[in-house]
């Protein structure tokens, strides 16, 4: 399976130290085993999916989605304030 990052994503991750970015790993690899570990959203965000966990103390939302069943794009990681917005300004303006 290939995994595709956004820019988003990518910019997000760049901030994380060792220890957070090893954490962050091992849920892209749950994700991997288990496509149906998150939620798949309704709306405007169908066929996104987001995944949530803890990561130092905090509540994170990884939003990916499957291109085929190949391929995953992580597109968006944040905490869940103003999240969904920005996710739908994100996809908007792609």
């Amino acid at each position: 399976m290939k995994i595709y990052q956004s820019r988003s994503f990518e910019k997000k991750v760049k901030k994380f130290n060792e220890h957070e970015k090893h954490e962050l790993d091992n849920e892209i690899k749950q994700i991997i085993q288990n496509p149906s570990i998150g939620s798949e959203k309704k709306g405007d965000l169908r066929g996104i999916f987001v995944h949530k966990f803890n990561l130092q103390n905090r509540m994170y939302l990884l939003a990916y989605r499957f291109i085929r069943e190949e391929r995953l794009e992580l597109i968006m990681l944040g905490p869940h304030e103003n999240y969904y917005r920005d996710l739908k300004t994100y996809l908007k303006n792609r």
